[in-house]
């Protein structure tokens, strides 16, 4: 039975425990405290909102959204800093929860914004870095809640124009908003990245939070929360303004163990994106060798884009590591390349496109069909008359039969790319149509497996 009134005395009693704790965390400065009043709660789903409202709806504009109440306005001083006003703070914190009891999810990125943007002028005013725990919690914050807005705003596009009949403009016009908040959000995450990294204070590693202390320490959580958005915005090129700062200071070295290895961790990503395949190989492997052994999926995820830049560089995964962090998408690609067996090769990229594509992935793997050209010529020659003369015809027939049919053009083609590669050594005599080995090591192992 919901007794009368209940459901605004459960919402005026959270307020105020909201409120109280934030005052308890302003009073003794407790960094960890202070990280815990500005946390959010979860976004009420639909079935959960109208449970807790004895089965009633709340009223909504025609976005869905919420109808906000007017707030009085809030002063909130800091006990150690009567010339700080956290009320806009709080204000905003109360509103943002007030937007999750509800399932407002644009209100509540809205309100989130708005805490975001009130603590980083506090933040900029402040000395030390008590703050720095607080700030990671916020930013964290407005990342999430910008991907349920705009998760949000998503499907209320495709319902209101389920059945119109768009045209191209009108498509382009809504995917194009589709990560609008998300966008709005990366402003405040880079405003917080550059009043943190701007301190003059040196940056002492492992050193307590304190009055005394560097706002360095929070800028490479920061980073790696930029980082995430600008992946998910393909928005790579920025990517650069925070790597040189940041590895200019050595701060990359001086984090958290988990920051470090997210760092590198998006840093080889990204090395990989440039080509630099040597860079990307050796961040990814600190990252996997650096991961907490009990997170499973953090180091699937690393595999996901080890294995690829391994493979082009000539160094397979055993199907033990493939099965133990469920990647078995790699298993007959790997199969394919130690074996030559193209029609297999050729086969597991089509059939898994789309989810490499989806990793970023697909052009990567796509290059490791030429070690697999490689391996296949050197079990030709293994079966022929003459192991150091080899007839163009006769690999040919051999892409015929592997479901790969080409012209004596296109071998002679793969044929010079491989020896432009040094993957193996010999010259292609056009008028004879036969490629000659060298009779010293024909296919040197050093020219795939690069150190």
């Amino acid at each position: 039975m919901m007794i009368e009134g209940s459901g605004n005395y459960n919402e005026t009693s959270s307020r105020r425990r909201r409120e109280s704790l934030l005052r308890e965390a302003l009073r003794s400065n407790d960094p960890t405290l202070l990280a815990k009043a500005l946390d959010l709660p979860p976004i009420a789903s639909d079935s959960e909102r109208q449970r807790k409202n004895g089965g009633k709806r709340l009223v909504c504009d025609e976005d869905g959204n919420d109808i906000k109440e007017k707030r009085q306005t809030i002063t909130l001083r800091d006990p150690r800093d009567s010339n700080t006003d956290w009320g806009g703070v709080l204000s905003a914190l109360l509103d943002a929860c007030d937007a999750a009891r509800k399932g407002a999810s644009s209100s509540y990125h809205c309100a989130q914004t708005r805490v975001h943007s009130s603590l980083n002028h506090i933040f900029g005013m402040t000395k030390g870095n008590v703050l720095v725990p607080a700030l990671h919690i916020v930013c964290r914050n407005t990342y999430r809640t910008a991907l349920l807005a705009d998760v949000h705003a998503a499907s209320g596009r495709i319902k209101k124009f389920k059945g119109i009949g768009d045209d191209d403009c009108n498509e382009n016009r809504r995917h194009n908003n589709d990560r609008a908040n998300l966008s709005g959000a990366v402003t405040l995450l880079q405003e917080s990245f550059s009043k943190s990294l701007n301190d003059r204070k040196e940056f002492v590693p492992d050193a307590p939070l304190g009055e005394d202390g560097s706002k360095k320490a929070g800028v490479l959580y920061i980073v790696n929360q930029l980082f995430s958005m600008y992946f998910r915005l393909n928005t790579l090129r920025l990517c650069k303004n925070l790597v040189k700062p940041v590895e200019g200071r050595n701060l990359h070295e001086k984090g958290h163990k988990g920051e470090m290895v997210t760092y590198r961790y998006y840093v080889g990503r990204l090395s990989m994106f440039e080509d630099q395949f040597s860079n990307a190989e050796g961040h990814l492997e600190y990252s996997l060798r650096h991961c907490y052994k009990g997170a499973y999926l953090n180091k699937r995820r690393i595999l996901e884009y080890l294995i690829p830049v391994k493979m082009l560089r000539g160094r397979l995964p055993s199907l033990k590591l493939l099965s133990k962090y469920n990647l078995q998408e790699f298993a007959p690609l790997v199969k394919g390349v130690c074996n030559g067996d193209i029609r297999m090769f050729n086969s597991a990229l089509s059939s898994r496109r789309d989810l490499f594509i989806q990793r970023g992935t697909y052009l990567l793997l796509e290059r490791c069909k030429t070690v697999c050209y490689r391996n296949l010529l050197r079990r030709i020659c293994a079966i022929s008359a003459d192991s150091h003369q080899l007839p163009l015809g006769n690999v040919e027939k051999v892409f015929s039969f592997l479901g790969t049919p080409i012209d004596l053009d296109e071998v002679e083609c793969i044929l010079a790319n491989l020896i432009f590669r040094g993957y193996i050594r010999g010259y292609i005599s056009h008028s004879k149509r036969i490629l000659v080995l060298s009779s010293k090591n024909p296919f040197p192992k050093s020219a795939v497996v690069k150190e």
